[in-house]
């Protein structure tokens, strides 16, 4: 007889009625009580039975980051290839990764300044009025550092101005910065009186120059990306930029100073938007009405609501802005490619958009 069933003899009044009133509830974890008065050397008895008769669990499959972005991309680079011989040479696809460093740069921004909750339709219009100002001091002999700088002082300017209507009013930011998208679009057909400005070769360093066999736009874009990715994930600034997204309110009333931040995530923007600018001047060698705008501001906006950045705030992916600007680059040089109307690219880019902010909201619905 172990010594855990003597223990359990002699004090059957009150120890080993206790001891036993469980076992009796579940079987087999009574008799490893008295197994385990032997030191506890067979543990295994007092739960096998349970173990055995338990579900076992299914092994969860390894979650992957974007993995729907990552098949409709691989999808399209599928398609692309059996389509068309000319997608997978190296002057198409560096042609691509120029295109869509301007369009990342304005993405990172708006990725960080969507995550606050906030929202910043003029960039592509800051992005013209940037071109034209550095076009026409360019096109007048000055210095393309000087027009760099004069051109970046402006749209970091430009994107306070947005970030003090917003903070400190209570229009709402889509409607202020859409109404300042407008202004400046405008301004910008005023600056170069409605005309083509060319400025030669004075930036082809930037715009055509490589590295490695890398793009200066693309390490520039990379750079963008990195920087903003760190500053989301590692940073109190960063942090503070989910939390007020998540709520503002309560935020505030934990000691982040909202007001400041909101203005210096708009002056980012336009900072951002301004770079951008003189990245697709020095790509195109000119500025021209039409320039930025829009278009562009749509498609970034697309490129970070399809990488996962809610459109309410406190969600962001640095990681999924860059595959929805990757995808939303590789389908316009297919339609390129196959030589389909480009009005078909912006009805694609607008149907993207779309399904990605239903999703968008489903999605936030269900969590």
């Amino acid at each position: 007889m172990s010594i855990g069933a003597q223990v359990g003899q002699h004090d059957n009044s009150h120890t080993g009625e206790r001891a036993a009133a469980p076992g009796k509830g579940t079987g087999a974890p009574g008799k490893g009580t008295g197994a385990a008065g032997n030191g506890s050397g067979e543990p295994g008895k007092g739960t096998g039975a349970a173990g055995i008769a338990g579900p076992r669990r299914r092994p969860s499959l390894p979650h992957v980051p974007h993995a729907g972005l990552l098949v409709v991309l691989v999808l399209i680079v599928v398609f692309a290839v059996t389509q068309t011989d000319a997608f997978l040479t190296s002057t198409n696809l560096i042609n691509v990764l120029r295109q869509v460093s301007v369009v990342a740069v304005i993405a990172a921004g708006l990725t960080l300044l969507m995550t606050a909750g906030g929202m910043d339709f003029s960039m592509g219009s800051n992005v013209s009025v940037t071109t034209a100002v550095a076009a026409q001091l360019v096109s007048h002999g000055h210095s393309p550092w000087l027009a760099i700088v004069v051109a970046m002082a402006l749209s970091i300017a430009i994107g306070l101005v947005n970030g003090l209507v917003v903070t400190y009013t209570a229009v709402a930011p889509f409607v202020a910065t859409l109404a300042s998208a407008t202004m400046l679009d405008g301004l910008a057909l005023l600056i170069i009186n409605g005309l083509s400005i060319s400025i030669g070769t004075r930036l082809s360093w930037l715009g055509n120059g490589k590295t490695f066999g890398l793009p200066h736009l693309l390490i520039v874009a990379v750079i963008v990306l990195a920087l903003t990715a760190f500053v989301m994930r590692y940073t109190s600034f960063g942090r503070d930029a989910f939390a007020i997204g998540g709520n503002e309110d309560v935020a505030r009333l934990s000691g982040i100073r909202v007001s400041r931040d909101k203005l210096l995530l708009y002056a980012l923007a336009g900072g951002l938007s301004g770079l951008a600018g003189i990245m697709l001047l020095s790509r195109l060698a000119a500025s021209s009405p039409g320039t930025g705008g829009l278009t562009l501001q749509l498609t970034a906006v697309a490129a970070v609501v399809i990488g996962g950045t809610s459109l309410a705030g406190g969600k962001g992916s640095i990681p999924g802005t860059v595959l929805g600007v990757v995808l939303l680059g590789v389908v316009a040089n297919v339609l390129n490619l196959l030589q389909i109307s480009s009005f078909y690219q912006q009805i694609s880019v607008g149907a993207v958009l779309l399904v990605a902010a239903i999703a968008n909201l489903l999605q936030r619905r269900r969590s």
